[in-house]
């Protein structure tokens, strides 16, 4: 960086000069004697001296205010004239260039090094992060050690990074980046030959919807997926916030961009995507952000450069990326609907996922609100049981506070929401499929905290589509609104491609392209308050001297209250100012776009269907469901004593193998019992295939339970049972609700076991049936079980889905009654036991 020093620096203003002016007059000013009986003398308020020291500090942090601007722009410029630049926090080596690709991109492939000491386990799965592409540059993702690589990497799991190079390649498409991340998706598996586990892929932001086109495209290479502050549905959004989602109508549709990508030649420069995101929060831009930092600019200097290396990092986007993104996403919102289709004739349905969704999102992001992370859920489901029908598992979770940058970038939410997210990704993997929304709660607070292995506990509950709607908060009338939005797109891309782009492209050129984009205002902002400017010159020096000698004024002090204040009524200002285009917005919007004369010369005479249709409800997808069901139904009483036993576990944990980490210890304990060599793909379709059988029907599946035990012995019998109380004891002690199914399920198996020859104990007979009569009255209390069972249900640990037709258990009962009529005492005995609903400690068996 020789060519942004100035050579006059050091001639004209030396730094021993202003230092040592400097120290000779602080020298000078106090080595008088008496000086603060005379200002009490002649100040006797002290209101002369607190303005002198005000004006002295401010001074003093306008000049490091000034010097951090210089070293921004510095930074910058620098960052600017690298290859590949990127702010990643990691050391990291290239693997696969997408430029190598028979479709190139900008794309590549790193493999992150961990720092020293940090141990990688080549057994775990692998954890790719793939990066936002939408402006600025890659990195972000990795910035810091408490990021979402930094956690990943502590948890000992080897780790890739997905990111880009400033420019595209010429031509290229959507569809080609979506293809070379799974080219690296593939390259990372092959890596990775000890473990069968899939790798987990974390999308941010923009490149969230890219990570899920690309695993509609190609499931099989997707473990968890975790999309972070990723908007997949871009109508959905609440009255009176999210006010982005109107641009596109306000600017008349996609035209704009079109043009913007003209008059860069075929390039769209990253900066005008900041530049939208700045206007959001005019106070924060303008005002906030700046004074934050000369308020504390001793303290805060560091962390405001490295903010900005990333969110100054502007890059570049090919046209036609970008029309395709506006046109079929942000205005046509056809991803969430199926509507997507490649240019080979591949439809993009993300439906396809098999693999289980983690969506992210916070109440507080108004670039991703959680109606637009969470609407796509909406848009291609009916119900939850469209969801299970095509054996998806959707998990959320919705932050109360942190903005859209701090969903991957806030050091808190890292080391909580990522940490707990990547510790329980096989348990998510293995998740039946569902609707299920998470809570994070610290673990001393839990029951058994002594169990638990973190500082936090994630816990999934079930949800169905009434209690999504009060985040997706979805109105068919808006859906109208933006359906003319999008036709009204079309015709007027159609009218500037036909009469305005020509003459444009007719005179447009690379070098004025080019300096079209240094001139943008934002670059413009970095670059003038550099080294490159002349009158920056003395800066450095200065700002040397007042570090030396700085005279910090106490947060007491009268101006520096009226300074805080007065810049708390300017946020304020700003924010009123904000809210007050944001509401005139919307109501323009409203008004223009749901005029039924306006949607009827568009085409729609007030019909969304036309253009915006629900793929789930279609009559090829019922008959799907139905199909998938029958087959269910012809598996019921199929299969073995692991089936069996599986099907029991499941049953136990209240119909699906979820609440918390201790169900997830409870499951990896019976897979390694039970299926010690089994594959995770396979066990995991083992889980799933039983918890369907269990929603499917509830009461022929346990009903069958004896089917498939027929030909064990006795010892088989109660090998199983250990397994169970074993796997159950993994994590503490069952809940009551969990208690009662297991004697339930105990009594389903004592029904197999192999029945005794009367002829050999005749003598036995009426003593058995003395003993039954016995047992009758005790036989009652599981009717009283069931009514309890009925009221805790809603709030048992393991959550059961609402659908699930309740067993007759009492029914079970009498059915054991009658058979120990026929069996010896000592086969009678397990029956009667599990009627006490007492809670009791498992201890695991010595096998």
């Amino acid at each position: 960086m020789n060519f942004l020093a100035n050579p006059l620096a050091k001639t004209m203003f030396p730094a021993n000069a202003f230092t040592s002016a400097w120290l000779k007059q602080q020298n000078d000013s106090t080595a008088i004697p008496g000086s603060e009986a005379i200002a009490s003398l002649f100040d006797p308020f002290g209101f002369g001296r607190a303005a002198f020291g005000y004006w002295r500090d401010s001074m003093e942090r306008s000049v490091l205010y000034l010097d951090v601007m210089r070293e921004r722009g510095n930074q910058y410029l620098e960052h600017m004239e690298q290859t590949k630049p990127n702010v990643l926090g990691f050391d990291t080596e290239v693997l696969m260039d997408g430029r190598t690709l028979p479709r190139p991109t900008n794309y590549e492939l790193l493999r992150v090094l961990p720092h020293e000491g940090t141990e990688i386990d080549l057994q775990k799965r692998p954890f790719v992060v793939v990066d936002p592409r939408a402006g600025h540059g890659p990195g972000i993702g990795g910035f810091k050690p408490d990021s979402e690589l930094g956690v990943a990497l502590k948890a000992g799991h080897p780790c890739y990074f997905i990111g880009f190079l400033p420019f595209p390649e010429p031509g290229q498409t959507v569809e080609d980046v979506v293809e070379s991340e799974i080219a690296f998706l593939r390259h990372v598996i092959e890596l990775h030959p000890e473990t069968t586990e899939k790798p987990m892929v974390v999308g941010n932001c923009q490149a969230g919807w890219q990570v899920m086109m690309a695993a509609a495209l190609e499931p099989d290479v997707f473990g968890p997926i975790l999309i972070a502050g990723a908007p997949l549905s871009y109508w959905a959004g609440e009255h009176g916030k999210a006010p982005m989602r109107y641009t596109g109508g306000m600017a008349g549709g996609s035209w704009i961009t079109a043009l913007t990508s003209d008059i860069g030649d075929g390039l769209f420069d990253g900066a005008w995507l900041v530049q939208n995101f700045e206007r959001l929060n005019p106070a924060n831009t303008y005002w906030k952000k700046q004074y934050h930092l000369y308020d504390n600019i001793d303290t805060e200097a560091g962390r405001y450069l490295d903010f900005e290396r990333w969110w100054g990092g502007h890059v570049v986007l090919g046209g036609e990326e970008i029309q395709y993104i506006v046109d079929n996403l942000f205005v046509g919102n056809r991803l969430s609907t199926a509507q997507l289709v490649t240019h080979d004739g591949r439809r993009i349905d993300l439906r396809n996922v098999r693999s289980p969704v983690v969506v992210f999102c916070s109440r507080g992001d108004d670039i991703t609100p959680p109606p637009q992370a969470l609407g796509w859920i909406r848009d291609l489901y009916a119900n939850t049981d469209d969801i299970i029908a095509n054996e998806q598992t959707i998990v959320y979770c919705q932050h109360d506070t942190t903005g859209h940058l701090g969903i991957f970038v806030s050091g808190s939410v890292s080391r909580k929401e990522h940490t707990e997210f990547t510790a329980n990704m096989d348990y998510i993997d293995v998740l039946p499929p569902g609707l299920y929304e998470t809570s994070i709660s610290p673990a001393e607070k839990g029951e058994d905290a002594e169990l638990f292995e973190r500082d936090y506990l994630l816990e999934f509950m079930p949800r169905n589509f009434e209690e999504l709607d009060q985040a997706v908060m979805h109105k068919p009338e808006d859906d109208r609104r933006f359906a003319t939005v999008a036709r009204i797109s079309e015709i007027n891309l159609g009218m500037y491609r036909l009469f305005l782009q020509p003459w444009l492209k007719a005179i447009m050129t690379p070098e004025a392209a080019r300096l079209i984009r240094r001139m943008h205002p934002i670059r413009l902002g970095y670059k003038l308050l550099s080294d490159r400017n002349p009158l920056s010159v003395p800066l450095p020096v200065m700002a040397e001297a007042v570090r030396k000698n700085r005279h910090p004024v106490s947060k007491d002090n009268l101006f520096k209250t009226l300074e805080t204040m007065g810049s708390d009524q300017l946020v304020a200002s700003l924010n009123a100012m904000r809210d007050l285009r944001d509401s005139s917005t919307e109501k323009m919007f409203m008004d223009i776009y749901g005029q039924p004369l306006l949607q009827a010369a568009v085409g729609l005479y007030g019909d969304a269907h036309v253009h915006r249709r629900r793929p789930g409800a279609e009559p090829e997808h019922r008959r799907f469901i139905e199909q998938r069901q029958e087959e269910l139904r012809e598996k019921i009483a199929k299969g073995s004593a692991h089936e069996a036993v599986m099907r029991s576990l499941i049953y136990v944990l209240g119909g699906a193998p979820a609440t918390d980490e201790r169900n997830f210890k409870r499951l990896r304990a019976s897979r390694a019992e039970l299926e010690p060599g089994i594959e995770l793909s396979d066990f995991k379709n083992l889980v799933r295939e039983q918890f369907f059988i269990l929603k499917l029907d509830r009461e022929q599946a346990l009903n069958s339970l004896p089917t498939l035990l027929a030909g064990s012995s006795n010892d088989d019998v109660d090998g199983y049972i250990s397994h169970l109380e074993h796997v159950f004891a993994a994590s503490g002690d069952l809940s009551e609700h969990a208690a009662e199914r297991f004697a339930q399920i105990k009594v389903l198996f004592d029904k197999a076991r192999p029945r005794k020859s009367v002829a050999n104990k005749p003598a036995a007979s009426k003593p058995t049936a003395s003993k039954a009569a016995s047992t009758t009255k005790p036989a009652a209390k599981p009717k009283a079980a069931t009514a309890k069972l009925a009221e805790t249900q809603t709030t048992s640990s393991a959550p059961v889905a609402k659908e699930q037709p309740v067993v007759n258990e009492e029914s079970v009962v009498k059915e054991s009654s009658s058979k120990s009529a026929a069996t010896s005492e000592s086969a009678s005995e397990p029956a009667a036991k599990p009627t006490s609903t007492t809670r009791r400690k498992k201890t695991p068996p010595k096998r």
